[in-house]
């Protein structure tokens, strides 16, 4: 039912219904610009802190001598620390608030890169690591839930993406960032100036706490309507200051309820989670199950030198951000299915041609593993960035952080299993061709479940996808 209704001086009253409605007619603003700002920063050092450690383990091992098992538990580390983070703090914002829960998650691991950065062992590496992933895991759930709910339905696929290219940008300017501090530090240093960096959000949060406005559907979730009504009264000012009509759309009715934490696997929701949680482990375990390695396979395995293994990884983030472009500019047209389904389709095709290659044709140079690995990746990459947009779609307001929170957990398993299983069937029997064949089975049985029970979410309301 509607949400209670609360009077204002001068004005009709305000409920839920209305909220929804008068966000879902308003066109971007600069006040969105703003949110984004704030959000895709700490969304870019997200990505970049979380791959780092792929670029910067080439000077990791070169001061610390790991072997393959050593090097992919250091890569796992943050992942396990963002299974965790994922699931409490989506839990913890439908409490507290996306903002107060934004805030946390990106003051910890700006802190815990620091920690990172100064320690004195392998071991103190890793326990950073898996801290600072508590962050990591809370902070793009949270962060894409709080701008989805400011947008319309008309561009949110749009401006959802745009807004994540910033997690394809810290992808693309890590390697960037760490071949400087290589050729700047050397192998020694260059690693700890690295972390060093990414130790940024811990003043962004500081901006955050104060600029960051609380999204406006939570707050109606809330009964907190008086609030409400002032953050979405600020944006229609704004609209008729820039002199920007507002959208035609159809009303809608918020449905209060309490948040139920075991909805996600009743009625028509339990579906929805088999869907959105394959989707969130698969491209992941093959993206970052690659990309993660794919570095230290340049020079290990290829004989490729550090510097240019680093290079290759600049060369695979920018296709990604060209890629991640496309797909924002036409997802709302296209639909999110075709989009996964093509992601999927290119990632399997990869993985054959990397069985093939580096299997029964016996080529394991470098040109070869990065031509494979580039295709397969950029599949896997492309259905990556759909999750955002397509999880918060799914689910109402009173559940919407902690279904896409829970989900993005499963982001953290494949992204931790990966690399320790990579690791593992390279120490034991150094087979390149199983762990493409493994990415290509992961990749068919995504798209099979994408195919066959996914829901389409283009151009209609939030209301009306998630009632």
């Amino acid at each position: 039912m509607a949400a209670t209704e609360i009077g204002h001086a001068g004005r009709r009253a305000v409920t839920a219904d209305d909220i929804s409605n008068r966000i879902d007619r308003l066109p971007f603003l600069p006040f969105h610009f703003k949110i984004a700002s704030i959000l895709g920063t700490g969304t870019f050092f997200d990505a970049f802190d979380s791959l780092s450690i792929g670029v910067a383990l080439t000077m990791i091992v070169a001061s610390f001598k790991l072997d393959f098992r050593d090097s992919g538990a250091l890569l796992g580390a943050a992942f396990v620390g963002q299974f965790f983070g994922a699931i409490a703090f989506g839990y913890v914002s439908e409490h507290i608030g996306r903002k107060r829960a934004f805030v946390l998650a990106i003051a910890l691991f700006g802190v815990c890169s620091v920690g990172a950065a100064i320690a004195a062992s392998v071991s103190g590496i890793y326990w950073a690591r898996v801290i600072q992933g508590i962050g990591l895991g809370g902070e793009v759930p949270v962060a894409v839930s709080l701008f989805t709910e400011f947008l319309s339905s008309r561009a949110r696929g749009l401006f959802t993406l745009v807004y994540e290219t910033m997690f394809a940008w810290g992808i693309f300017i890590a390697p960037a960032v760490a071949l400087g501090c290589l050729k700047a530090f050397g192998p020694e240093m260059g690693w700890r100036v690295l972390f060093a960096v990414g130790g940024i959000p811990a003043f962004v949060a500081i901006i955050a706490a104060w600029k960051l406005p609380e999204s406006a559907r939570w707050l109606a979730a809330k009964g907190r309507l008086a609030e409400a009504d002032r953050t979405v009264q600020r944006m229609e000012d704004e609209a008729a200051r820039l002199g920007k009509p507002l959208i035609p759309s159809h009303p809608v009715t918020v449905r209060r309820e309490r948040t139920r934490f075991s909805e996600l696997f009743r009625g028509i929701y339990a579906r929805r989670t088999f869907v959105v949680w394959s989707m969130w482990f698969c491209p992941y375990f093959i993206a970052n199950g690659y990309q993660s390695w794919a570095p230290t396979l340049y020079m290990k395995i290829g004989g490729l030198p550090a510097s240019d293994a680093i290079i290759l990884s600049l060369v695979t983030g920018g296709l990604q951000l060209c890629i991640t472009y496309t797909v924002a500019f036409t997802i709302d047209r296209v639909g999110r299915i075709r989009w996964f389904t093509g992601g999927y389709v290119v990632a399997v095709l990869g993985a054959i041609l990397g069985v093939i290659v580096t299997g029964p044709m016996g080529i394991r140079t470098w040109p070869a593993l990065f031509f494979c690995g580039i295709v397969m990746g950029t599949g896997a990459s492309t259905c990556a960035g759909i999750v955002y947009v397509f999880t918060p779609e799914l689910y109402p307001t009173r559940m919407r952080a902690w279904a896409t929170s829970t989900a993005s957990s499963l982001n953290r398993l494949g992204s931790f299993s990966a690399p320790m299983i990579v690791g593992w069937l390279l120490a034991e029997w150094n087979a390149i061709p199983l762990v493409f064949a493994m990415f290509g089975v992961v990749a068919l049985y995504a798209a099979i479940v994408i195919v066959t029970m996914g829901e389409e979410g283009k151009r209609r309301a939030l209301e009306d996808l998630a009632p």
